[in-house]
């Protein structure tokens, strides 16, 4: 298709090789496009949007807009997305907030329809965001976390490396990495197991891994003796688990069975 007689490319866009670029799409100046990307009908491609290699970008998505944040000042800011993305119908992608600030998004991303991403956001590489997921601002989603339908997150929550949070989820804390979150208030309900088998993680990785949310939310021990429990199981995916949840900020959701204790 290359460029549709329709579609509105700025002289000041830099496309790279084998763009398509859709019926009535837009594409600012101040914009890079990497090979191969397609830019379906209407989607548009704000300024100082930077986009790696063969993103999919579905009919009415919107990329780079200005956050929507009362601070919002003017000025140049940026948002940065990888290479091999699907990018579905009315996805909204906003840039950072403050100037020279980056919201980025990884490569092998699967955003579904009308999910968006806030200002100063950074979604790790295979993260799937299913259909009406709202980041707000300043959230963290790790490599290949699972956030289902209509989930809501706070501003500066994060959620870990291969988690899972269910449809509809609120999510006001910290999601830990390699478990499913679900529920409102939010819980963390166990292992993520189906999407650590899918990952390749072994037998004997997923029990010290059980031990290790054992010794975390079903122990009934404070946070800091849990944690030192988990220190010395003396595994990598332990010592994962028990960073994440020692630097959490805004503290972590638990077991619908655990006190929350300090």
């Amino acid at each position: 298709m290359g460029r549709h007689r329709t579609a509105l490319v700025d002289p000041g866009a830099r496309l790279g090789t084998g763009v398509e670029v859709g019926p009535f799409a837009v594409v600012e100046a101040e914009t890079a496009i990497g090979d191969g990307c397609e830019l379906g009908a209407h989607s548009v491609v704000k300024r100082y949007t930077w986009m790696g290699a063969r993103n999919r970008v579905h009919e009415g998505a919107i990329l780079g807009g200005e956050p929507q944040d009362l601070g919002f000042g003017g000025g140049p800011s940026r948002l940065e997305i990888g290479d091999d993305n699907r990018i579905r119908e009315g996805v909204t992608i906003h840039r950072a907030t403050a100037p020279g600030g980056v919201t980025r998004v990884g490569s092998g991303c699967f955003l579904m329809a009308y999910s968006h991403v806030a200002h100063e956001d950074v979604i790790g590489d295979h993260v799937i965001l299913a259909n009406n997921v709202a980041l707000a601002g300043h959230v963290r989603i790790d490599e290949r976390a699972f956030l289902s339908g209509g989930v809501v997150v706070h501003q500066f929550c994060r959620v870990g490396r291969l988690a899972m949070v269910g449809g509809n989820t609120k999510v006001i804390k910290d999601c830990l990495p390699f478990v499913i979150t679900d529920g409102v208030p939010a819980r963390a309900r166990g292992l993520n197991v189906v999407g650590l088998r899918r990952a390749g993680f072994t037998a004997s990785q997923l029990r010290t891994l059980k031990e290790a949310y054992r010794l975390l939310l079903r122990s009934g021990l404070p946070l800091a003796e849990a944690l030192e429990k988990l220190e010395a199981l003396g595994d990598p995916l332990a010592d994962e688990l028990g960073a994440f949840a020692r630097d959490s900020k805004r503290g972590f959701h638990r077991s619908s069975r655990e006190i929350d204790l300090a």
